[in-house]
C-alpha cells in the first residue's frame, strides 16, 4: 500500500488510525517516526490518530502529529495520569473512566494474552494491586483496537515493530487483536517507503 492509497482509503469521517509500537526505538528511526506523524497529519484532514501514550514509538509518532494538529490526537491510557507530562494529545481517555466489567468483548479478547490472563480477571474484579495493574496495559491495548460501547474501534493500524522479534509484547498483542478483528495493519517495512514517496 502506498501513502496515496492509504489516504484515499482512510482519510474519511470516523476513521481512526493507530500510531504506535515498541518502547525501544533505534536511534536512526526516531526521526522517521516523528516525520511520519507530521506527514500523516499534514496530508490528511479527517483521520483521528490514536496512541497508548507509551514511551518510545507512541511518543515519537505523537510528537509528529502534534507538530501539525494535536486536535486529531487521542490517547488511551491504562490509568489516570499515565505519562501525563509527556502527552501530546488533545483527548485522553483513561481505563479508570471505563467500566471494564461491562465490556465482555474487551475482557474476552484481552484474555487471549496468556501471560496476563489471570491478572485480567483480578483487575476486572476491582483488584488493582501492583501485579493486577499490569493487566491494565493489555486491556488498554485491546480497547485501542476494538473500542468499547463508547469508544469507536480503530480502522487501521500503523506500527513500529521489533523486526528481530516481531509481534511480541503489548505491541504484538495489539497487532494480533487488530488482525483478528479485520483491522488492517502495517509496520515500518511499508511506511518507511511513504517518507520518500
Amino acid at each position: 500500500m502506498t501513502l496515496k492509497e492509504f489516504i484515499q482509503r482512510f482519510d474519511e469521517d470516523n476513521s481512526i488510525v493507530l500510531l504506535e509500537g515498541k518502547r525501544t526505538v533505534l536511534d536512526t528511526d526516531i526521526e522517521k517516526l516523528t516525520a511520519l506523524g507530521s506527514l500523516l497529519a499534514a496530508k490528511t484532514k479527517k483521520i483521528l490518530f490514536r496512541s497508548g501514550n507509551a514511551d518510545g514509538a507512541d511518543y515519537y509518532f505523537s510528537v509528529g502529529v502534534a507538530l501539525v494538529d494535536n486536535a486529531r490526537l487521542q490517547v488511551i491510557t491504562p490509568y489516570t495520569g499515565h505519562r501525563q507530562k509527556d502527552t501530546q494529545a488533545n483527548e485522553t481517555i483513561s481505563l479508570d473512566d471505563i467500566d471494564i466489567a461491562a465490556e465482555p468483548e474487551v475482557v474476552y479478547q484481552s484474555k487471549q494474552n496468556k501471560k496476563t490472563e489471570k491478572l485480567i480477571d483480578q483487575y476486572v474484579s476491582g483488584d488493582k494491586n501492583r501485579f493486577a495493574i499490569k493487566a491494565s496495559y493489555i486491556i488498554r491495548d485491546t480497547i485501542k483496537a476494538i473500542g468499547t460501547k463508547e469508544i469507536k474501534p480503530a480502522t487501521f493500524g500503523i506500527f513500529y515493530d521489533d523486526m528481530g522479534n516481531p509481534k511480541s509484547g503489548g505491541t504484538g498483542h495489539t497487532m494480533h487483536i487488530c488482525e483478528q478483528n479485520q483491522i488492517p495493519v502495517i509496520d515500518q517495512r511499508t511506511w518507511f517507503k511513504w517518507l520518500t514517496e
